[in-house]
């Protein structure tokens, strides 16, 4: 069963179906570790928490249109969401469908066709599929924006702007760091002329993201990473000046907590697979920018590991009696 401080009861009319069209308006719900206040606010005034010397560190990742829809031959249907390239012509999928291995299907677009042989399963319950072309704008040509499943409608053509942060650049994620939603180019402005600091990481936010914890909840799964030299070292000198760290988002807390060595961050570029729960000490992070997550996700546990348990379940209380918009298209949480 599921660990019921890790459960909440959440009304279907909560979770957010549609962005709003000016991102800095979604409310934010203000939480204070040292003694378990809750204010409120909006997204757009985040950058009045800000001090001189402070760093905001976000994730860079770019969501892919992993979602293709393809046909067989016998005319049924099926979904393949891609998770990652394995090699070249060769992705790691997950299917919707009654699709096994060894048989094709095809995937059709705007006049053009891919045939898609499903090679094999892997123990995970993925599978790997093979492709005709090993160019990967050719296959995300045939996809579609990868809204989660809790999205009850098909994307339009506003979420190919709004399913991705205003700085998104690098292209691997199939889902989108949500916390980052938010931000706005007046946002982050704001925020240098407070005389803090802006730096990136790289987190592909992958099947780990979906992933619904039961039981002894003793992994996440894998997730690439990339923590370039610059980020590393501002992130270090910001802490030994006084500077905060801000996290935004729960995948910058995971990448930055899997280089820390030595009580510093290091340069890094790979797979974390690091499961932060409560009981963790954080290293690198001082206060975390989130939204409000799925009972019993990974996201669920580092945020309850960051506030506390109590606080967090008290959060989650007053946010579903204040009617706040949840997941990711949902508002904002600041934990200082």
């Amino acid at each position: 069963m599921m660990n019921m401080a890790f459960e909440y009861d959440l009304p279907r009319e909560l979770i957010a179906q549609y962005p709003l069209k000016e991102r800095e308006k979604a409310r934010m719900m203000l939480l204070y570790r040292d003694n378990g206040r809750v204010e409120e606010d909006v997204f757009g005034s985040i950058e009045d928490y800000f001090r001189k010397d402070d760093v905001l560190v976000l994730n860079d990742t770019r969501v892919i249109p992993a979602r293709l829809k393809g046909v067989k031959d016998t005319g049924g249907k099926v979904e393949i969401f891609l998770l990652k390239k394995i090699n070249p012509c060769t992705w790691e999928v997950l299917l919707r469908g009654k699709i096994g291995e060894g048989q094709t299907c095809r995937i059709e677009k705007n006049g053009k066709q891919e045939r898609v042989r499903i090679i094999c399963r892997t123990q995970s319950g993925s599978y790997m599929a093979g492709f005709h072309t090993d160019d990967d704008e050719e296959i995300f040509s045939f996809g579609e924006t990868p809204l989660p499943p809790y999205i009850k409608r098909n994307p339009d053509s506003e979420d190919k702007d709004f399913y991705q942060t205003v700085y998104a650049r690098k292209k691997g994620a199939v889902a989108a760091p949500t916390a980052g939603l938010h931000f706005t180019g007046r946002v982050l402005d704001g925020i240098r002329d407070k005389g803090a600091g802006i730096v990136y990481v790289t987190l592909h936010i992958g099947w780990a993201s979906f992933k619904i914890l039961k039981g002894s909840a003793d992994s996440a799964g894998e997730e690439y990473m990339e923590i370039p030299e610059d980020t590393a070292r501002t992130v270090n000198a910001a802490r030994e000046t006084g500077g905060r760290i801000f996290a935004c988002g729960t995948s910058v807390v995971r990448a930055l907590e899997s280089a820390v060595e030595q009580g510093k961050v290091v340069p890094k570029t790979g797979y974390t697979e690091l499961f932060i729960k409560p009981g963790f000490v954080f290293r690198a992070v001082d206060v975390l920018i989130t939204n409000f997550h799925l009972p019993g996700s990974t996201h669920l546990y580092l945020v309850s590991a960051f506030a506390g348990v109590d606080l967090t379940r008290k959060a989650y209380d007053i946010a579903v009696k204040r009617k706040y918009r949840f997941y990711s298209y949902g508002d904002a949480m600041l934990i200082i």
